[in-house]
């Protein structure tokens, strides 16, 4: 019998997962699979041809190996608050929805960890912990409605990541359906498990290794005292100095700030944050932890602050001054839609010393290109979080923003950075892949991919410029793989 079509593949997947999952888990009506077309980044879009709202791993199960028998693609979407395609749907393939994962499955205190599915929205986490005096770290800007699963794939870190780290440091087991169907456990509530650390390679692989159905968390005992700072500087120069100044001081504050001036006018705009006026720059740094070092660090702060030109210091007194102060940084990326109609979000990492030098360059392609870029970013880390902004409905610009936001990307390549610090690459950046990576190494990263998913139905096209060694299609390469031909690898 020969293959089925994409269209008659999917007509009987529907059929099949409406019986084994119930009739309002499948959605196949043209304008219901509409609202699934993009995630965050709305640039890219694409109508997915099913899409399934699973509840349970055994739902999930049912629903890969489906897919795998048919060898239709799939794709796995939390809430869609990501910014890089990452959960792109596929017009011939099915989207998996986990926001019906929600359940907190345990708090386990005496051991510090929680275990929750992928729906399970990041802040309710901290939220179900915080009556023990326990909270969980990592915190997206998007924390209020992004879900775990989410943060799991694209390794997701956030404001307190200086001190704290990225998801990858705060997971310690994951329940995964692999992309045959097979439920399996990476790691588990023990802090070492032996063997090799397939939770780590698991945590950032943005959905192309396979569906995480159940997540085990690291939670953290909630500081002693919180102290919140704002500065206003004239430019972004005095205020990376006095970042720089702060950690080579050999303090590691919770947080570390930055928002540039046009930043700060979109904050503004939207939800009228008040921050020092005439500032070209902001800071906001954040400590936490016993009252008596923070005392003391906090002090040494704002000694740096002023030493480097800060023209204004607020300190928060209690819990709503420090949520004022954090009110423009967490809204900024929304805030940017009240001064322009259109933008792209981009996320590049560089060095903290070149923090300064590179501001300068971005400021230069602005200006030169005529395309404005507000930046907001994780200062302490050399997280860049540029907002290259643009009108769609005026002929090339949207063309002119997108070389604008690759130039920036190669701009944290030369000074020694990465592409992406926590957006990840998805569609949106796997074209600018080879320029950080060389072929030999994109490979090698390939051939734990086909480890996974030797048939490629598992969220492909994300991450890789071209599909590679499982099956080679299509690609560049001529001939035998060296890793085939030496032993060390297997075509599929």
């Amino acid at each position: 019998m020969a293959d089925p079509t994409a269209s008659e593949a999917l007509s009987r997947l529907a059929h099949r997962f409406r019986a084994a999952l119930g009739e309002r888990a499948v959605i196949s009506d043209p304008v219901e699979l509409a609202t699934y077309s993009c995630d965050g980044l709305t640039h890219y879009a694409a109508t997915p041809g099913l899409v399934v709202l699973p509840e349970t791993s055994e739902q999930v199960q049912e629903v890969v190996r489906g897919c795998a028998e048919l060898g239709v693609p799939y794709v796995a979407r939390g809430s869609g608050t990501g910014l890089s395609g990452g959960a792109l749907p596929r017009a011939d393939g099915v989207l998996v929805v986990t926001t019906r994962m929600r359940r907190i499955i345990e708090i386990d205190i005496p051991n510090q960890r929680a275990v929750v599915e992928p729906g399970v929205i990041n802040l309710e986490v901290t939220r179900a912990a915080a009556p023990h005096g326990f909270y969980y770290a990592p915190d997206p800007s998007s924390q209020q409605v992004c879900s775990i699963g989410g943060n799991v794939a694209e390794n997701s870190g956030g404001a307190h990541c200086l001190k704290y780290g990225f998801t990858v440091h705060h997971v310690l087991g994951l329940e995964i359906v692999t992309p045959d169907g097979e439920v399996v456990w990476l790691g588990g509530k023990t802090p070492d498990s032996p063997g090799y650390d397939l939770a780590g390679v698991f945590v950032g692989s943005e959905g192309t290794l396979g569906i995480v159905t159940k997540i085990v968390v690291r939670l953290l005992r909630a500081p002693q005292v919180v102290r919140t700072l704002l500065a206003g500087f004239r430019s972004t120069d005095e205020a990376g100095g006095a970042v720089s100044a702060i950690i080579g001081a050999g303090v590691v504050p919770a947080a570390i700030e930055m928002m540039d001036a046009l930043a700060i006018e979109a904050a503004e705009a939207s939800v009228h944050c008040d921050y020092p006026r005439g500032a070209g720059a902001v800071l906001i740094v954040e400590l936490d932890g016993p009252s008596a070092d923070v005392e003391q660090q906090f002090a040494e702060v704002e000694r740096h602050c002023r030493e480097h030109g800060a023209f204004e210091v607020r300190v928060a007194a209690d819990d709503v001054e420090r949520a004022e102060i954090w009110k423009g940084r967490k809204s900024a990326f929304a805030a940017v839609g009240r001064i322009s109609p259109d933008y792209l979000v981009q996320d590049g990492v560089i060095p903290r010393t070149a923090l300064p030098e590179v501001l300068r360059d971005i400021a230069e392609l602005s200006a030169r290109s005529g395309v404005r870029v507000a930046n907001v970013f994780h200062a302490g880390d050399g997280n860049l979080h540029p907002l290259v902004l643009f009108d769609e409905s005026v002929p090339g610009q949207g063309e002119r923003a997108e070389e604008v936001s690759g130039a920036i990307l190669d701009l944290c390549i030369r000074h020694g950075g990465s592409i992406t610090g926590e957006h990840g690459v998805g569609v949106d950046k796997a074209k600018f892949m080879p320029r950080m990576f060389t072929s030999e190494d994109l490979d090698t990263m390939q051939l734990v991919r086909c480890a996974f998913d030797p048939a490629g139905i598992c969220n492909p096209g994300k991450v890789f410029p071209t599909p590679r060694l499982c099956g080679e299609v299509p690609g560049k390469r001529k001939g035998v793989h060296p890793l085939v031909e030496a032993g060390r690898a297997e075509l599929f």
